[in-house]
């Protein structure tokens, strides 16, 4: 009888030896995989909210930019990693752009991710460089219809917001600019202060120090309702583009088949972190709104947006093979 009891006993031990990591996860860094060079929205987010993660973790969150591809490099990335919490991603409008702009991905949004929570809203800022004898929109729209294709605007890479935001503001004003795609939103905004392109649709984080500074003149925010962080600008719908509408939003996502406890382990971390005074400051100075949700409000978010994005394409006619 002993022997029975010492052989469950063994068995028990095993067992525990052997449970899943996620009763102490994390017990390692954490790698949050951003997408997209420095410089640009999704990495000022990240940016802002990995001190806070991991204090709330008890283990070091590790920006890793991953550039390339529309934001499509990162994700695939991530798509690929173990799912044992070690890998996040940062995901951005632009990942659910490209279900429908690329012929080809290597990986699905939907079907490849587990939903977090989704993080942040923030609108873009119309900026133009100084040189440019532009002070308003309409004044921007008269020179780009009296300079048919001379103009530039910078975008964050082909399909990304920033340029769909463009190509939405000339087939709503009739105007014609040339696209100058770059590989991210920091390149693209490096690029607008040294006047290699005159005109950007930058997300509000990636230029509004610049704007605060006079290296880049504000003409208008992107969406509905003009942003906290900026009063003072319209928007473009105020300023002569009635019904334009462009914003970018942010969640967090991990790999599918990624633990349960792990998953709401990270959500409420999250949201926990996303109600610190510290943080939400630092969101709003840069022009980020706070947006959370549950795992399966991210998850319709996720769908809804594809299907959303998927129509835009087509009627803008894209895609990339």
């Amino acid at each position: 009888m002993k022997s029975v009891h010492s052989c469950w006993l063994i068995a028990f031990i095993t067992l525990a030896a052997l449970s899943p990591v996620q009763a102490q996860y994390p017990v390692k860094p954490v790698r949050l995989i951003v997408p997209f060079p420095p410089g640009g929205g999704t990495d000022a987010i990240a940016r802002i909210l990995t001190p806070a993660l991991s204090e709330g973790l008890g283990q070091q969150v590790i920006v890793d930019n991953r550039p390339g591809a529309g934001a499509n490099i990162g994700a695939e990335i991530a798509a690929r990693s173990a799912p044992d919490g070690y890998t996040l991603l940062l995901s951005a409008i632009a990942n659910a752009i490209s279900a429908s702009l690329y012929a080809k991905l290597n990986y699905d949004l939907v079907r490849d991710f587990a939903p977090v929570t989704l993080l942040a809203t923030t609108p873009h800022i119309l900026v133009v460089h100084p040189s440019l004898p532009v002070k308003s929109v309409k004044e921007l729209i008269a020179l780009a219809r009296a300079r048919p294709g001379e103009l530039t605007y910078s975008s964050s890479g082909a399909g990304t917001p920033t340029h769909l935001a463009g190509e939405l503001f000339a087939s709503m004003t009739g105007v014609k600019m040339t696209h100058v795609p770059y590989k991210g939103g920091g390149p693209s905004v490096i690029a607008l202060v040294g006047g290699e392109v005159s005109v950007g649709f930058a997300t509000m984080p990636s230029v509004i120090q610049h704007v605060k500074a006079g290296r880049l003149r504000g003409l208008a925010v992107t969406t509905a309702r003009r942003s906290p962080a900026m009063p003072g600008l319209p928007t473009v719908s105020e300023a002569g583009v009635p019904g334009y509408d462009v914003g970018s939003w942010y969640g967090l996502l991990v790999p599918a088949g990624t633990p349960k406890e792990i998953v709401a382990r990270l959500h409420a971390e999250t949201v926990k972190l996303l109600k610190l005074p510290a943080v939400t400051e630092r969101l709003a100075a840069s022009g980020f709104e706070v947006l959370v949700s549950t795992p399966e409000e991210y998850a319709a978010f996720t769908r809804s947006e594809i299907a959303k994005w998927a129509k835009a394409v087509k009627a803008a006619n894209l895609r990339v093979d």
